[in-house]
Order: structure tokens, then C-alpha cells, then sequence
């Protein structure tokens, strides 16, 4: 609607010029019929008086309307000018406030996904067959709980691979040893995530790492979740080593940032991101700058809001996290390029009110 009130004043404002300047153009060659009736009055004499004082009245009336219509093409200029003003405000602050919803809308498709990843680890960590290969470990309980993760990956199919690893560090079973065979045996004590959910209290904790290259996994980038597998499977019991769950990140955060609720213009002007805490690109519609990429966010430390930076309007929305996953303050973003006409009466860098 507000690109359709912008359209109809610059229609608006060149129909009244073109109009406007027709009307000079006929007073322009009404004042010269009048010259020219003037002329031939005085080469009449006394018998051409009356026609010449006809003349110019003509040549007044030509002059007074010239004027009239001066100052309506600058009234229609000046108010078409604050038209095209406000009506670019008005899209700004419309598509800003929509674009922001995408973006919390994006986040939040992620985080409920990774809230049922949150869940999957502390649920399967409690497998006998897992708890079994530490709490009985033994090439036989390593080969079953090796067998049990390749079942679970069958069904789940967002996950690269799942390891069991000690206490001591070392992966004892995982569920693709056809395609990650070199991961038995791997120490991962240095890891982040396996020292994190080794420190756990209770069954009910987990631990999660940021998104990254995993170089076990082929370079792959995965979001790894880990909780620690204690004692019988008891919440309260003793850690007897790790589950850690290797989520195929790129497949699903494309599929989220691909399918957002942009039109085919809309989408072919933005680009639509997933930001970590520290602003790092961990999705992107463009598929540019993946986990190297530090976007030059302006959040100012607000939760949501959008804002001008050049022609760019940028939105973003940080997550709200769900249900018991309070997320990693990762964020929505959605840079949408504005054409000319809508980003000429905006100021650079203009921050407007989170909604």
C-alpha cells in the first residue's frame, strides 16, 4: 500500500507538471497573438484603439494565469516532495517492523529446533545400551551401543554422528563407523563441549557449543549438544563419561533463512541471516561469509528493531529462547537494499523504535 501512495504522487506530480507546462506553452503564444494584435492595432490608427486596449487585456490575463500556474507547479512540487518524504517513511517504518518480525520468526524456527536437540541428548544419554558401553565397557556393549546410535540416526536424521566418550576423553562408540571410522579412539578431552558436560549437575544439564567446523566430521559445521552419562542412567548418578550429538548444521539453518516469508522482489533485494552472540554469520540466504563473516550489527544492545544504515535497511531480533532452552543469544537479521526512491529522503543511519 505505501509503495502504491508513493507511485501516486509522482504520477500525480508529473501529470500536474505536464499539464502545467501545456497551459504556459498556450499563454506563451496567447501573449504573442496579442503583441502581434497590438502591433496591427496601432498601424490602424484611431480606427484600431478599442482592439489594441482588447490586446492588452489579453496580455494580462495571459500573464496573471502564467503566474497562477507557477505557483501551482511549485505547491504540487513541494507537496508531492513531502508526499514521497512521508510515504518513505511510512514504508520504512512498515517493512522495518515486518522484516523484524521474519527475523524473530527465523530465529525462533531455529531455537525450537535446537530445543528438541536439547532434549534428544539428555533423552539418549540414558539409553541402557549407551550407559551400558561405559558402566560395562567392553568391545561387545561398545559394538551394541554402536549398533543402537545407528539406529537412532536412521530416524533422526539431522545428525551427522553420536558419540559415546569416557571420562577419560576418548570416543568409545559412535553411530557411523562406516563414515567416520577414525572417530573410535579419538581424544576429545580438550574439547569445550566434553569438559562442559562432564561438569554437569544433574541429568536434566546439558552443555552446547557454538556452531563450528568439526574436522572429525569432514570439516563439516555442526552444532554439538553433550550432557554427561552417569551412573544406571540416574540423573543424580555419577558422570561416567559423555554423549556428545553432532547436529548437520548447514542443511537446516539454510533451510530456515531459504524459506522465510519474503516475497520474490523482497527476496531478491535482502539478505536474510542467523548471527551468533558475537555476531558471526552462521546462516545466510546468500550462502556468503559462513562462520567467518563478523556482521556490523547496530543492535546497541536491544533485544529487537530495525534501523537505516545507507540504503540498507537492516532488521533483527535476538532470540527469545524456548521452553527450557534459554538459546546463546544467537540472532535474527534481515538486510534489505531499498531502492532509490525510497531511500532518498532518509536520513543515514536513522535508528527507529523497536516495536
Amino acid at each position: 500500500m505505501q509503495d502504491d501512495i508513493l507511485k501516486l504522487a509522482l504520477e500525480v506530480s508529473r501529470v500536474t507538471g505536464e499539464k502545467i507546462s501545456e497551459i504556459e506553452t498556450i499563454m506563451r503564444q496567447t501573449r504573442l497573438i496579442a503583441l502581434n494584435a497590438r502591433i496591427e492595432a496601432g498601424r490602424a490608427g484611431p480606427a484600431g484603439a478599442a482592439f489594441s486596449v482588447v490586446a492588452q487585456e489579453m496580455s494580462s490575463v495571459s500573464s496573471h494565469i502564467t503566474e497562477v500556474a507557477q505557483a501551482l507547479r511549485t505547491a504540487v512540487q513541494a507537496n508531492v516532495a513531502r508526499i514521497e518524504t512521508v510515504g518513505g517513511e511510512m514504508l520504512v517504518n512498515f517493512r522495518g517492523a515486518r522484516f523484524q518480525d521474519i527475523a524473530l520468526n527465523a530465529i525462533e524456527i531455529m531455537d525450537r529446533n535446537l530445543y528438541e536437540r536439547s532434549c534428544d541428548v539428555r533423552w539418549w544419554a540414558t539409553d541402557s545400551a549407551v550407559v551400558d558401553a561405559l558402566g560395562a565397557p567392553g568391545a561387545d556393549s561398545a559394538a551394541y551401543a554402536s549398533r543402537r546410535l545407528a539406529t537412532i540416526l536412521r530416524s533422526y536424521t539431522v545428525y551427522l554422528d553420536l558419540w559415546v566418550v569416557g571420562a577419560d576423553g576418548r570416543v568409545v562408540a559412535n553411530g557411523r563407523p562406516g563414515v567416520y571410522p577414525d572417530a573410535v579412539g579419538r581424544d576429545v578431552s580438550h574439547e569445550a563441549w566434553f569438559r562442559d558436560a562432564m561438569r554437569t549437575g544433574s541429568g536434566d544439564d546439558f552443555a552446547v557449543a557454538d556452531v563450528a567446523a568439526f574436522g572429525p566430521l569432514d570439516g563439516a559445521a555442526v552444532a554439538t549438544y553433550a550432557t554427561a552419562i552417569r551412573r544406571n542412567g540416574e540423573s543424580s548418578g555419577r558422570p561416567l563419561g559423555v554423549l556428545g550429538i553432532f547436529f548437520d548444521w548447514a542443511p537446516q539453518a539454510a533451510a530456515i533463512v531459504g524459506g522465510v516469508g519474503l516475497s520474490a522482489e523482497e527476496k531478491a533485494g535482502s539478505r536474510v541471516m542467523l548471527l551468533d552472540a558475537k555476531h558471526r554469520v552462521i546462516a545466510a540466504s546468500d550462502g556468503a561469509g559462513l562462520l567467518a563473516e563478523t556482521y556490523p550489527l547496530k543492535s546497541e544492545g536491544g533485544d529487537r528493531g530495525f534501523y537505516l544504515d545507507d540504503d540498507r535497511l537492516v532488521s533483527y531480533a535476538r532470540t527469545p529462547g524456548y521452553e527450557t532452552y534459554r538459546g546463546l543469544g544467537w540472532l535474527g537479521v534481515v538486510e534489505h537494499r531499498l531502492v532509490q526512491a525510497q531511500a532518498a529522503p532518509v536520513v543515514p543511519q536513522r535508528r527507529f523504535a523497536a516495536l
